[in-house]
C-alpha cells in the first residue's frame, strides 16, 4: 500500500481509502472485508450519517481493536439542522454508533453552496467547530460536494478547510468541481479526496460494448476498473480516492494497483485510450455542451452545463440516476439552479463558443427532467435524508 502525507498535520494516509457506503453484506462478511483492508494498509474509512446502517456498522467493524490504527470520515447532514443543538444531537448519535469519540476527518455532506454555509455560519457552526475542536472530538474539518464549478469556488473559498470530497473520474472530467475545481483545491494547499472513480462501479459494469473494447485490446491489459482507479490516481492533486468494495476479490484488486500507481505516471498514449472512450461516452449527448462555462453566470441562476450534463447523463446512466444527480446538483440547493428558472434572455446564448441553442435545450431539460415524476422525486430524496 501506497501512502500520502498530508500537508496540513502530517496524517500518513493510504491512498486508497474504504467508502463504506455500500456495506450491505451479512455482518461475518463485512468484519472480514474491513478486517482484510486494515491489516493490508488500508486506513482511512468514510461513512456519513445519512448512509443508511453505515455508520453502526463500520463501528462495529473495527471495534476489535482498528480503531487507533485508522482515520474514520464521517458526515453531517446540513440540511437536518434547524437549530444550534442539532449540531450536538446529530454528533453524538455518530459517535454512538462508530463506537469512537472522536472523528478524524468530519464533513459537512453534499455542501453545494456557499449559502448553505452562511446559513450554518449564522446558526452558530463555527463556534460548535471551535469547541468540538478544543475537545478534540473532531480533529479535521471538510466537506462534500456534488454541485457545479462556478460554486465549488465560492464553497472552497467560503472557510478555511482543512479537506475536501469532490467526485472525480474520467467521465466526470469536465463536471461537478471537475479538473478545474481540483487543481484550484490543491493549489490553495486543500487536500482532495475523490468519490466516484468508477462512478459506482458504472464504469466497469455497464459500460457500452464499443467503449468496454477499448480496455479489452489495450496495453499493457488491465480491467476497466484498474484503468479507471489509475485515472485519478495520475492527478497530483488527488492525495486518495474512495472506493466503494463490497467483496474480498474488488477489495484485493483495488489493493492491488493502489501498491503500483503513481501520479503522472500514465503514458501520453494510455491517456489517449481515455479519450477514445470519452469519445464514445459523449457520442451519446445529444446536447454538445463541454461545460466550458462560458454561458454564466445566467441572471436566474441556472446552472446550465451542471443541467445540460445532467440530461445527456439520462442516455449514459439511465433516466433515474440521471435525473437524481440533476435533483442533487440543482434542486437541493438554498436557491435553485433548475432550468426552469429560464426566463429565455438569452444572454446565455452570445457567450457560448459551441454556438448551442441554450433556451431551446433547456427547455428539453425541463420537458425530460421536471416531468409529473420531478416533485414526488425530490420530495422522497429529502425525506430519506431526514429519515
Amino acid at each position: 500500500m501506497q501512502y500520502c502525507v498530508n500537508p496540513k498535520n502530517g496524517d500518513k494516509l493510504s491512498i486508497l481509502g474504504f467508502g463504506a457506503m455500500r456495506l450491505n453484506i451479512d455482518e461475518q462478511s463485512r468484519q472480514k472485508l474491513i478486517a482484510y483492508a486494515v491489516e493490508n494498509g488500508v486506513n482511512y474509512f468514510d461513512t456519513a450519517y445519512i448512509y443508511p446502517g453505515s455508520e453502526a456498522a463500520l463501528g462495529r467493524a473495527l471495534a476489535p481493536g482498528y480503531r487507533p490504527r485508522v482515520k474514520i470520515a464521517t458526515k453531517m447532514p446540513h440540511y437536518l439542522v434547524n437549530k444550534y443543538d442539532d449540531f450536538d444531537k446529530i454528533f453524538t448519535t455518530q459517535l454512538q454508533r462508530l463506537r469512537t469519540d472522536y472523528v478524524d476527518y468530519y464533513l459537512f455532506h453534499t455542501l453545494n453552496d456557499a449559502e448553505i454555509w452562511q446559513r450554518l455560519v449564522g446558526m452558530g457552526i463555527l463556534k460548535w467547530i471551535e469547541e468540538r475542536k478544543k475537545q478534540g472530538s473532531i480533529l479535521n474539518i471538510g466537506f462534500s460536494y456534488h454541485g457545479g464549478k462556478e460554486e465549488f469556488i465560492n464553497v472552497v473559498d467560503a472557510y478555511d478547510w482543512e479537506f475536501c470530497l469532490i467526485q472525480y473520474n474520467y467521465l466526470d472530467e469536465q463536471r461537478q468541481a471537475g479538473r478545474s475545481g481540483l487543481e484550484y483545491a490543491a493549489a490553495k494547499g486543500l487536500p482532495v479526496m475523490v468519490m466516484e472513480p468508477l462512478r459506482g462501479g458504472w464504469l466497469v459494469d455497464k459500460l457500452p460494448k464499443q467503449a468496454r473494447a477499448v480496455w479489452d485490446n489495450a496495453m499493457p491489459q488491465r480491467s476497466p476498473a484498474e484503468w479507471g482507479l489509475r485515472f485519478v490516481w495520475n492527478h497530483p492533486g488527488v492525495m486518495l480516492l474512495l472506493s466503494g468494495m463490497n467483496s474480498l476479490q474488488m477489495l484485493k484488486e483495488n489493493i492491488a494497483v493502489a501498491d503500483q500507481a503513481r501520479a503522472a505516471s500514465l503514458s501520453r498514449q494510455e491517456l489517449e485510450l481515455f479519450d477514445q472512450v470519452k469519445q464514445i461516452l459523449d457520442s451519446k449527448n445529444t446536447i454538445p455542451c463541454g461545460g466550458c462555462n462560458y454561458c454564466l453566470p445566467c441572471p436566474q441562476g441556472v446552472d446550465i452545463p451542471t443541467c445540460f450534463s445532467c440530461y445527456n447523463d439520462r442516455e449514459i446512466v439511465g433516466k433515474i440516476s440521471a435525473l437524481r444527480g440533476y435533483i442533487m446538483q440543482t434542486t437541493m440547493k438554498k436557491r435553485s439552479l433548475n432550468a426552469s428558472n429560464c426566463t429565455k434572455c438569452g444572454k446565455c446564448e452570445q457567450r457560448c463558443p459551441q454556438n448551442i441553442a441554450i433556451r431551446k435545450e433547456l427547455a428539453k431539460v425541463v420537458k425530460a427532467l421536471e416531468g409529473f415524476y420531478y416533485r414526488p422525486l425530490s420530495f422522497l430524496l429529502k425525506k430519506i435524508m431526514k429519515l
